[in-house]
């Protein structure tokens, strides 16, 4: 009878010790933490403004270098073309390219010119016959030229029997020089320009020809200056 009693005992400590869990449950739940939100992502760190060229400066600069290079293209190039069979005009051309700030360019004869060649007193000499000869045009050996960065282009030679080397014909003919001023320039003992410049020009279309002029061996570079300040 005992054992029957303590059996009945036991379950109903069992019982309630159940339904005393069961009333504790929610309880839990309200003081349990609410779950932590999704961790936000954050994206990488773009650079700092001072590392970064702002709008403002790019075009800037883009705008500067495109008007530079307009200047530069508006400014034209000078050239110092010359043809010197004893250094004489080599010298005058030299001074004049550096007085104006121009680019030199030296015509040189493909069969180079011998001291007989030159020797005005013999009628057969070279230099006497291609004089004699308008048709003539000695072959040049210069690396060819790209004119089309230069606006303004002196000519320079010496004066062979009244007027200019058939060279420098050869030269004239082997060039377009439409939209350039062209100025020759010779150097002589004593004879002036001539008809010289007239003759070039006749060999050419479409340039604009200055009047030339006669310098000695020694004149200067200031001389040289201006005299070309004053072209018109």
């Amino acid at each position: 009878m005992k054992k029957v009693i303590s059996l009945i005992l036991a379950s109903l400590l069992a019982l309630a010790l159940t339904a005393c869990g069961a009333k504790e449950t929610p309880q839990e739940t309200q003081n349990t933490p609410a779950p932590a939100p999704a961790e936000t992502v954050i994206p990488p760190e773009t650079p700092i403004p001072s590392e970064m060229p702002t709008p403002a400066e790019t075009p800037a600069t883009t705008v500067e270098s495109a008007a530079a290079e307009v200047e530069n293209t508006a400014e034209g190039g000078v050239l110092v073309a010359y043809f010197s069979a004893t250094g004489t005009t080599k010298g005058v051309a030299e001074r004049l390219a550096s007085a104006v700030g121009g680019d030199l360019y030296e015509i040189v004869p493909a069969e180079p010119y011998s001291d007989a060649d030159l020797n005005w007193n013999d009628k057969n000499s070279r230099s006497t016959k291609e004089q004699d000869d308008k048709s003539a045009r000695p072959g040049i050996a210069s690396e060819a030229l790209d004119l089309s960065g230069y606006d303004t282009i002196y000519v320079g030679y010496p004066i062979w029997w009244g007027e200019e080397p058939r060279i420098m014909d050869t030269f004239m003919e082997s060039y377009d020089f439409p939209g350039k001023t062209v100025i020759p320039f010779c150097t002589s003992s004593s004879s002036g320009i001539g008809s010289s410049g007239r003759n070039m020009e006749k060999l050419t279309s479409g340039a604009t020809w200055l009047d030339g002029k006669r310098f000695g061996s020694s004149v200067s570079g200031d001389e040289l200056r201006a005299w070309a300040d004053g072209l018109q």
